[in-house]
């Protein structure tokens, strides 16, 4: 390809509104542009890219038993409606009509598309296993699309799904799927963590993600670097020093008047209160199940504790859960937020006809002499034992992990809480989807069963941002071998010379000729000019023909290591060749 003719509308200033490096360097280089909030358009030089990366996906899948499909984008209601998900999606699912009134959405994900082939095609398990996938465009109503490509409204999205008529078939075709993942990720020159994540919205038994670290991800995962656990903040664990209480001094709770106290440090600071350890916060949630029926929740952690909304919804079994509005709050408890507790609560909601559940962190088990509100306006009690005084429904992790907390799985680690980027999840469905869409098979014993499902899922233009994101320095871009738009570039400092627009057409020629992506900068613009757009752009390699060529040689410029080694037109070719196979 030549840049005369190439659109490659490059920029010299760094725009405004662009907030994460991924997302200036793909606007300089002239490889995206936003069509509206969240929607971006695909430039030539980043379909290449992308491309690149799609064939690397293929390839990987198709090397496990993948068959490629292709699925509309279009979906109707009554599909979502089987398994749930058209009231659980909320907001996030971008919904229209038809003509004739109609109820249709833009796909967000194809669990259902795909249970619905394998429902009405698959009928033994002599079919089975089977590993499909697709390469396709996806819809999310994000409320707040930002950070470039990391968090849009429209994108590509890689989602592959395997059908096992049995959990051993699962576990399996879910290894599978993770090592091709990782090299997946590997191959594009991504440096990554597989960590337990939780499975949300799509439900099933288990789920892994693939994190990049980065400083624009909106993701926290915590690591130990001792025995290398990993874990997303909404499923890790640690190790906490075990608290031993002195015994509550009556046999009930002590109210005590708490005038102008709201919060966990008013009480730590009023007379008489509790340090954070020795109080029981009190939140009040509604949860939401895949029906859409509500339940309030009391959710309680230790003071010093951060609750993690996720851990209570997972708890929960819930489709979604929020904080309780000031004015369910007062209904439900008879007072506002800073004088809420557990102690009698659930009685109170039973005698005016509510179901209240009680949800504990297991940091509270078995403590006692703690201090909490009294549900009653600037009060609070002291003396509580949780197991004694409230009736908690049900015990589960609800806390949010810190950095220099102790390893869950190893006694001389650390964790530290890091920002990262998700670029890939994967799930073990088991049966949610083929149980609620009716997808069976007849088993080795005539016996119908349902399918065992897994989905696994990769961004297709996440990948791009995370190579970005780990790939740049302050000239531009540097890509990875592995997926950069061109192999190398041929720049030739003077167009207007013509044995060196000779000897840079040859060369062009010879590159091409032996397999390799060329770019060549044939424009008439200063040698400057074209340096600096080259390494903005970010290919591997840069081969400038200026004055040494007319001597027979010429100056190679490795792009990542930024360094330049002068090589005989002769040898040039077989070099680059050679460098680029190397990181292919």
């Amino acid at each position: 390809m030549r840049w005369s003719n190439f659109f490659i509308p490059t920029l010299r200033e760094v725009p405004a509104d662009a907030e994460v490096v991924s997302h200036r360097l793909l606007l300089r280089a002239g490889m995206v542009r936003q069509l509206a909030a969240g929607v971006y358009s695909y430039l030539p030089l980043s379909w290449l890219v992308m491309r690149r990366i799609m064939q690397i996906v293929r390839e990987e899948m198709d090397a496990v038993g993948g068959q490629e499909f292709l699925f509309p984008v279009l979906n109707p209601r009554e599909l979502w409606e089987e398994t749930g998900r058209w009231a659980a999606m909320g907001d996030n699912m971008f919904r229209l009509q038809d003509r004739k009134g109609a109820d249709l959405c833009l796909g967000m994900t194809h669990e259902e598309a795909f249970t619905n082939i394998a429902r009405h095609e698959l009928r033994s398990y002599k079919q089975l296993p089977q590993v499909w996938y697709q390469i396709q465009a996806k819809f999310r109503d994000e409320a707040r699309p930002k950070s470039g490509l990391l968090r849009v409204r429209q994108f590509i999205m890689k989602d592959a799904y395997t059908f096992d008529v049995d959990s051993n078939g699962l576990d399996k075709s879910f290894a599978d799927q993770r090592e091709a993942y990782i090299k997946i990720f590997t191959r594009c020159g991504l440096k990554f963590s597989i960590v337990e994540a939780s499975s949300g919205a799509m439900g099933g038994t288990a789920s892994s993600e693939f994190m990049i670290r980065t400083d624009a991800g909106e993701d926290l995962i915590a690591t130990c670097d001792a025995c290398g656990y990993a874990a997303n903040l909404e499923k890790a664990t640690s190790q906490l020093t075990i608290i031993i209480d002195e015994p509550s001094a009556g046999g009930a709770p002590e109210e005590f008047p708490t005038p102008g106290v709201r919060t966990i440090e008013d009480l730590i600071l009023f007379p008489g209160g509790a340090s954070a350890d020795r109080q029981i916060k009190t939140l009040v949630y509604i949860a939401t199940n895949e029906t859409g029926e509500q339940q309030p929740v009391l959710a309680l952690l230790r003071g010093d504790h951060q609750l993690h909304e996720t851990k209570l919804a997972d708890g929960l079994g819930a489709a979604d859960v929020r904080p309780a509005h000031p004015e369910e709050i007062r209904d439900l408890m008879g007072a506002s937020a800073g004088s809420l507790g557990g102690v009698g609560t659930k009685q109170r909601a039973k005698s005016a006809g509510r179901d209240l559940r009680i949800v504990a962190d297991h940091a509270l088990k078995n403590r006692s002499n703690m201090t909490t509100g009294a549900n009653k306006d600037d009060h609070h009690l002291r003396g509580v034992e949780i197991e004694r005084d409230i009736p908690v429904d049900l015990w589960t992790d609800l806390r949010t992990v810190q950095s220099g907390e102790h390893c869950p799985n190893c006694e001389a680690g650390t964790l530290e809480v890091s920002k990262s980027l998700e670029v890939g999840h994967i799930f073990k469905l088991g049966t949610k989807y083929s149980k609620s869409m009716g997808a069976t098979v007849l088993d080795q014993n005539g016996k119908e069963v349902p399918v065992m499902m897994g989905s696994y899922g990769i961004g297709i233009e996440r990948i791009m941002a995370a190579a970005i994101e780990l790939h740049h320095d302050a000239d531009g871009i540097i890509w990875p071998r592995s997926i950069a738009p061109f192999d190398v570039v041929v720049t030739i400092t003077n167009v207007k010379q013509p044995e060196l627009k000779d000897a840079g057409e040859q060369l062009y020629r010879d590159l091409r000729a032996a397999g390799l992506e060329v770019l060549l900068d044939d424009r008439d613009e200063r040698a400057g000019v074209k340096f600096k757009d080259a390494d903005l752009i970010g290919i591997p390699y840069r081969i400038t023909v200026g004055k040494k060529t007319t001597e027979g040689t010429v100056e190679l410029f490795d792009r990542a290591a930024k360094q330049s080694t002068d090589v005989s037109l002769a040898e040039v070719s077989a070099r680059v060749q050679q460098l680029a196979l190397a990181g292919s």
